[in-house]
């Protein structure tokens, strides 16, 4: 198959295909005469893995060990959970810090009074010069 035919079985990009082989999470392809790339089924079923991977925000490191183990039938399962869990308690970090930066904006966004003055606490609190949300134990930086 060629990259076009594999990229649409795989469900992403002919760009990110040959991102995947430049990174080495897809070995190179094997080559025709002329050049052009040529792909088999496991080459899909990698980049399948590679892409639900990165919809659950792996980064391209933890992708790399996650395809090791899958790869690896002497692996346990208890070094891919391992990964996994430490993968869910960063994204649980970001959760919390995206929660209160939202925190913080509501609470901004409610002081503001968005008139025709030009007054703003938004812009006051993001240059340093009011205590909005220093006086409700708030703060923009984690």
């Amino acid at each position: 198959m060629n990259i076009g035919e594999v990229a649409k079985a795989a469900g992403i990009s002919t760009k990110m295909i040959r991102h995947y082989e430049s990174v080495g999470l897809l070995p190179p392809a094997s080559r025709t005469a002329a050049g052009y790339r040529q792909y088999g089924l496991a080459d899909i079923r990698t980049l399948q893995f590679i892409r639900r991977s990165r919809d659950l925000g792996f980064s391209i490191d933890e992708i790399r060990n996650l395809l090791s183990l899958w790869q690896n039938r002497d692996r346990t399962s208890r070094e891919v959970k391992a990964l996994a869990k430490e993968h869910l308690d960063e994204l649980e970090n970001k959760l919390q810090e995206l929660l209160a930066m939202k925190k913080a904006l509501q609470h901004l966004v409610s002081c503001c009074q968005g008139n025709h003055r030009p007054d703003c606490p938004i812009l006051e609190e993001l240059a340093g010069d009011s205590n909005h949300l220093s006086m409700t134990g708030l703060s923009l930086s984690p």
